[in-house]
């Protein structure tokens, strides 16, 4: 970031300004945590990747000594500041959940990839606080080893709530964050008490049963690192409750009473793009690798790739009771992809089981694949 020779301005008067700036960027929210307000992540961190808890996101515990402690992450930051910006639905997402012919997808992912539109306006508050006081400046948002839910709570924008999600009295449950990093020692907001009390809602709705104890996330039986994050089969124990959420899951934030606060984005951006209100699971079954790119363009859904989306879409189809989507469904039995085989044959025997024993016989001679071998075999025990 550029840098200014001109002289510092008072901390106060800047940081009231600097509020302003946030709010003419199109950030909700805003709040400030020293670097190292939160000297229990290391440990933190440690014990949940210790447990396996992140499943097969190496990265984060890779990552993990400059995840935890911003100091790391780069030594002269002094304070952070983290902002807030509204992603609120229209309606709540649960809705789609009842339409079992259709897909649906996590509100946060029905229109365009928020890290560029976030990422742009972070680096415009930014330059405005470099060029006004001298001070350097860094910006990072959620691909960046940086824990920014607890720094986020830190500074007062709100509280990790017993889903492990951040949780505003202001904006309820859906918002993206960013942070600046800065060499400015700005004095910080007063750390957001925790109001969730005797409420476990967001607990007991899960429908992968992801939290062993309140306040604790096994993201190895969440839906949205199963149906995102998890490059392999998924486990035929998840298929079922996975329901028709092809693209990640809503439903501990949607249920989160202090929603009662939540407003509709202010961002066109953000606002769900007409095809992505309850896609036709049929439609979403015949993507090729062109036609997938082409309709997820711009979209967080695109960086899956098309073999992991239609492996997601086909789980979708077997718990859809839809006999008139068989069709689709065998017609992908001969896909490339093994994890596109392997699920057509699970919604195969889901929906037609009858049919299973149709296309056992030819499949087995030639299939190599274990794990679609072994898809084929469960439904002909």
């Amino acid at each position: 970031m550029p840098i200014s020779t001109s002289e510092p301005k008072d901390l106060t008067a800047l940081r009231g300004e600097l509020a302003a700036q946030a709010r003419d960027a199109g950030f909700d929210d805003i709040g400030i945590a020293r670097a190292d307000a939160r000297p229990d992540l290391p440990e933190r961190l440690r014990h949940w990747l210790d447990l396996g808890c992140h499943g097969g996101m190496g990265w984060m515990a890779e990552t993990a000594e400059r995840r935890a402690d911003p100091k790391t992450l780069w030594p002269d930051a002094k304070s952070v500041i983290m902002l807030a910006m509204n992603y609120g639905p229209e309606i709540d997402p649960r809705e789609a959940l009842e339409r079992r012919d259709r897909a649906a997808i996590s509100v946060y992912a029905q229109n365009r990839d928020y890290h560029d539109l976030v990422k742009k306006r972070l680096k415009q508050v930014a330059r405005w606080l470099a060029e006004t006081s001298g001070a350097e400046v860094k910006v990072f948002v959620d691909t960046a080893p940086v824990m920014e839910k607890p720094f986020a709570q830190a500074a007062g924008l709100g509280w990790q709530g017993k889903h492990t999600n951040l949780v505003s009295r202001k904006l309820g449950s859906w918002f993206f964050l960013g942070a600046i990093f800065t060499t400015l020692d700005l004095a910080a907001d007063e750390t957001h008490d925790d109001r969730c009390g005797e409420c476990r809602r967001c607990l007991d709705i899960c429908p992968t049963k992801a939290f062993p104890a309140p306040y604790e996330l096994d993201a190895r039986r969440c839906i949205s690192y199963l149906t995102i994050e998890h490059k392999g089969h998924i486990a035929r124990e998840f298929r079922e409750p996975m329901g028709n959420r092809i693209y990640g899951c809503d439903d501990c934030l949607a249920v989160c009473p202090w929603n009662k606060f939540a407003q509709r984005t202010r961002e066109d951006a953000f606002h769900a793009r007409e095809e992505l209100r309850g896609p036709l699971l049929a439609e979403l079954a015949r993507f090729d690798d062109v036609a997938f790119r082409a309709f997820f363009s711009g979209s967080p859904v695109k960086r899956i790739g098309r073999d992991r989306f239609v492996r997601n879409v086909l789980i979708a189809i077997g718990n859809s009771e839809e006999a008139a989507l068989v069709e689709e469904v065998r017609a992908l039995l001969e896909d490339a992809s093994t994890q596109v085989r392997a699920m057509a044959v699970w919604a195969l025997g889901r929906l037609a089981p009858e049919k299973v024993r149709e296309h056992a016989a030819a499949a087995l001679e030639k299939e190599e694949d274990k794990d679609v071998r072994d898809e084929w075999r469960y439904w002909l025990r």
